[in-house]
C-alpha cells in the first residue's frame, strides 16, 4: 500500500516489481551510510548487480598516517598537490577545494561461468586464477614523494635531493589496493615500492604512508593489551561507505590524460590479477 501510495504521488507509472526495487536498492545505499548513491548506478553498469554490490562492500577503509595531508582525488578535477590537500584529523570526506575522497574500481572475474568473458577483454584467468573474483581499487594522488614522509623536514628533503639530481618527488602516483575472493577465503594486497606486498588475510582497513602513499593491509583488530599499549590508531581516515568509487571501465577518452607514471588501465596488473609487478 505505501509502495502503491508514492507510485501516486510522484506520478510514476512503473510496474509495482520495478518500483519497490527502485525503493529497496536506495534503503540499502542509505543504510550503508554511503555517500555515493548516486554514483551506484555507474558500479552496477559495469560490473553487474553482485560484483558492483563486493566492490562496495570491499571498499577499504583508509587510514592515513599522522602529519599527512594529501588525499587521493578524481584525476580528472584535480592534477596538483595543492588541491588534494585535505584536513589533518578525523574523517576525510573532501579535499580543502571540495574534491572528493575517490578510488577507482575494476574487477577480474575468474570465477566459472564468468571466466571466458573476462578472458574475452584481456583478462588472464588461468592457474591459480581460475575460480577467484578480483576486486581492484585504484587511488590516485597528483604527485608522489618518497623518503619525505610526512614530517615537516620533507620541504627540506625534496630540495637538497632535486640539487642533488634524484629528486624525491614526481608528479602522479597511482597505488592499487587488491581483494582476491576464492574458494579459500578472502586475501587483501596493496602496492607498496614498485611492488605488492603479499596477500594476506586482513580486514577491510588500508594504511597509507605520508609522502610515497605506500600502503599495507591492517590486520583484523583485536582486543589485547599489547596492540592497546603499543600500537596508536591513526588520527585520520576516509571510512569505505564514504568512498566515492568509480568503474574505470567507464571513463569517457581515459587515454587522452597523460601521467608520469603507467595508469592502471596500463599496467600489466590491471589484466594478470596475481602479477606482483607495478609496471
Amino acid at each position: 500500500m505505501a509502495l502503491g501510495a508514492l507510485a501516486w504521488v510522484v506520478g510514476l507509472r512503473l510496474p509495482r516489481i520495478l518500483l519497490a526495487r527502485g525503493i529497496a536498492e536506495r534503503l540499502v545505499c542509505a543504510v550503508r551510510l554511503t555517500e555515493d548513491c548516486a554514483n551506484e548506478p555507474l558500479l552496477r553498469a559495469a560490473n553487474g548487480n553482485e560484483v558492483a554490490a563486493l566492490l562496495r562492500d570491499h571498499a577499504p577503509a583508509i587510514l592515513y598516517e599522522d602529519g599527512m595531508t594529501a588525499l587521493p582525488v578524481d584525476f580528472r578535477e584535480c592534477r596538483s598537490d595543492a588541491c588534494a590537500e585535505g584536513p589533518d584529523g578525523g574523517t576525510a570526506i573532501r579535499t580543502g577545494d571540495g574534491a572528493r575522497v575517490t578510488a577507482f574500481t575494476h574487477a577480474v572475474d575468474c570465477r566459472s561461468g564468468h571466466a571466458a568473458a573476462t578472458e574475452a577483454w584481456g583478462g588472464v584467468c588461468d592457474g591459480p586464477r581460475r575460480g577467484n573474483l578480483y576486486l581492484q581499487y585504484w587511488l590516485y594522488y597528483p604527485g608522489s614523494a618518497t623518503a619525505e614522509g610526512a614530517t615537516p623536514l620533507r620541504r627540506p628533503i625534496r630540495k637538497v635531493s632535486a640539487l642533488l639530481g634524484h629528486s624525491t618527488y614526481h608528479p602522479d602516483d597511482w597505488e592499487g589496493y587488491q581483494v582476491r575472493i576464492g574458494s579459500n577465503g578472502t586475501a587483501v594486497r596493496a602496492t607498496s615500492h614498485h611492488g605488492y606486498n603479499g596477500w594476506e588475510r586482513g580486514s577491510d582497513r588500508y594504511y597509507v604512508s605520508g609522502g610515497s602513499h605506500a600502503g599495507r593491509p591492517l590486520p583484523a583488530p583485536t582486543r589485547s593489551w599489547i596492540r592497546l599499549r603499543f600500537v596508536q590508531p591513526a588520527t585520520r581516515s576516509t571510512k569505505d561507505g564514504r568512498l566515492l568509487l568509480i568503474p574505470l571501465e567507464t571513463l569517457p577518452g581515459r587515454d587522452l590524460h597523460s601521467f608520469a607514471i603507467s595508469a592502471p588501465w596500463r599496467k600489466r596488473v590491471y589484466f594478470d590479477p596475481e602479477y606482483s609487478g607495478t609496471d
